[in-house]
């Protein structure tokens, strides 16, 4: 038994020097995802799954749960090097993460769950995240009003009496201070929800359905609501990462995790996590929902056309 599990702990002869291109790839990648507050996983699965088996044959992981799992870990150092950034700039609303993590937790842990009973269905996996960022992309391509802008007096007009929530107010570490109605969930719970069952099953959902619910649905300031949505994600995508990695460990030995690939992302993404907070405020929001909504569009036609391929032509 004992000879047993040490063959399973052995790790295979990794080729170290394969994935090299992901360091600087997964610095651009924490580096977006840190200025719009969408989670990097949103990337790095496309990148696995569509780009890899493009380069060769080398390249490609075992299988859609080794991708995820890749994708999982990684972004939760990524997101923990972002969230350090933003804790430094005070720019958290922890109050305001609350609601959101107590319910995407749970939820995550059984989104990571179910991929062990659905991994044999990868087209159907690849055709729900083909029409996620379908969506995703129609979201955030699609006008919107400007957020609650920085404000050092900003103060309820005696007409508005549709909301009755208290206000918080964040003051940063430059000391431009951001005074807003607490956050509300109401419905969004929902929403939330779906999101972290996704983050669970397919890496991808959390930051996507949190951050417009800051920032679009509830008026939180931008730079509020980017770096508390980092806090909510990196939360909920460490619940799913660890769920993740113990069941390809489980099932598969240590073997089972491409590690040749992580030992690349992770650096990357800590980098990338302290580049994305600085960078928070120079670049118009807009221009970033634009760019993304335009790489979603096209991952998520990428993504479809490989499933209808694999499941009508081959």
């Amino acid at each position: 038994m004992c000879v047993g599990l040490s063959r399973r702990m052995e790790l295979a002869p990794f080729d170290w020097t394969l994935y090299w291109f992901m360091f600087p790839v997964a610095i651009c990648v924490a580096t977006t995802a840190m200025l719009s507050g969408i989670g990097g996983a949103a990337f790095f699965v496309p990148i696995i799954l569509i780009g890899f088996p493009i380069l060769g044959p080398e390249y490609p992981f075992q299988n859609m749960a080794a991708s995820i799992g890749v994708a999982l870990l990684t972004v939760t150092f990524g997101f923990s090097s972002g969230f350090i950034g933003y804790f430094y700039k005070r720019l958290i609303d922890f109050k305001a993460a609350i609601p959101f993590i107590l319910v995407g937790v749970p939820i995550s842990l059984l989104g990571a769950l179910s991929l062990a009973f659905l991994k044999d269905y990868e087209d159907i996996l690849r055709g729900t995240y083909a029409v996620l960022m379908l969506i995703l992309a129609s979201v955030l391509l699609r006008a919107h009003g400007r957020s609650v802008e920085v404000s050092k007096s900003f103060a309820e007009s005696p007409g508005d009496q549709s909301q009755k929530q208290p206000f918080h107010t964040i003051v940063g570490r430059d000391g431009a201070q951001y005074r807003y109605r607490a956050p509300r969930q109401g419905k969004g719970a929902i929403v939330t929800a779906l999101g972290s069952f996704l983050t669970g099953l397919l890496g991808v959902g959390i930051g996507e359905v949190v951050m417009p619910q800051l920032a679009k649905r509830n008026k939180v300031p931008i730079p509020v609501a980017a770096a508390t949505s980092i806090f909510i994600a990196i939360t909920v995508v460490a619940v799913a990462s660890i769920t993740q990695v113990s069941t390809l460990i489980a099932e598969g030995g240590f073997a089972a995790m491409p590690w040749n690939a992580v030992v690349y992302t992770i650096p990357g993404v800590i980098i990338g996590g302290q580049i994305g907070p600085r960078l928070q405020g120079k670049i118009p929001s807009r221009i970033v929902e634009l760019a993304i909504g335009g790489v979603f569009t096209v991952i998520g036609i990428a993504m479809g056309y490989i499933a209808l391929r694999n499941v009508f032509f081959d």
